[in-house]
């Protein structure tokens, strides 16, 4: 069977000739964040939240695998590079340390500076940060700690809050070194555990951490509890689709990104 000729012999050579774009995938945003090797919740509950039309990139930096205050310090030496492998022909809007114990060990400001000597020209945020970000967004000043960590690193967070205005009451710690361990505390425990460290005079729960994983059960608690709740995850999403100019309202998440 012979092949028809087209009604239009030109229109093959031209759409050869001329490719058609759009915004891409990424149209909205594109957010980096920079993961600690050995964290495996973080890069999914980014994915999975992201709202249409914002990209998320992710890098490692390098560290010991035992979770300490001179382990995660040494990500500072790591933290330029490990931003430049992300995107670097492309750039990006954000970019984001995505560590709380990792931010407090290197210090909020000095991994901003070396998250800017990586990606020059977007704006720099950390996790330690967003919380910070987060909880002043609900104008809370007496909070709960809890995470998985041990006492020293629970002792460094709660100096860290302290010294930008926070009243830590209580801190509360699940004793987990490696992050092997942090990934796999259930949800349901996460849930239990938020309503055993609550404290009738604060204002808000903090559930820190990146490793763990509240964010699936943060709208719960916080519904439960009737105060606000956050999580380290969830600020830290909040925060950078802000700084990017994204204002969407998630559902699901709790207050802040419903609200704020």
């Amino acid at each position: 069977m012979n092949k028809p000729e087209s009604l239009f012999p030109d229109a093959s050579s031209q759409i050869l000739a001329t490719p058609r774009f759009d915004g891409g995938r990424n149209a909205r945003a594109k957010i980096g964040f920079v993961l600690i090797p050995n964290e495996q919740t973080i890069e999914d509950d980014m994915i999975r939240n992201m709202p249409a039309g914002v990209g998320c990139y992710f890098s490692r930096a390098t560290m010991p695998r035992e979770i300490s205050t001179e382990s995660l310090a040494q990500l500072k030496g790591s933290l330029a590079e490990t931003a430049a492998r992300i995107l670097p022909d492309d750039g990006l809007d954000v970019i984001a340390f995505a560590c709380t114990s990792g931010t407090v060990a290197v210090g909020e400001e000095e991994s901003c500076t070396e998250l800017s000597k990586g990606a020059p020209g977007a704006k720099t945020s950390t996790l330690a940060g967003s919380v910070r970000k987060a909880l002043s967004a609900f104008d809370v000043r007496k909070i709960v700690l809890g995470s998985p960590y041990v006492s020293e690193l629970n002792a460094n967070v709660a100096h860290y809050l302290e010294g930008v205005g926070f009243t830590v009451l209580e801190i509360h710690g699940m004793g987990l070194q490696y992050d092997t361990d942090m990934i796999r505390v259930t949800p349901d425990y996460i849930f239990d555990y938020a309503h055993a460290i609550d404290h009738p005079d604060a204002e808000a729960v903090l559930l820190s951490c990146g490793a763990l994983r509240s964010i699936d059960v943060v709208d719960q608690i916080e519904q439960s509890l009737g105060k606000p709740v956050i999580c380290s995850n969830q600020a830290m999403l909040w925060d950078c689709l802000r700084l990017a100019g994204v204002n969407d309202a998630l559902p699901g998440l709790g207050r802040l990104l419903r609200e704020y």
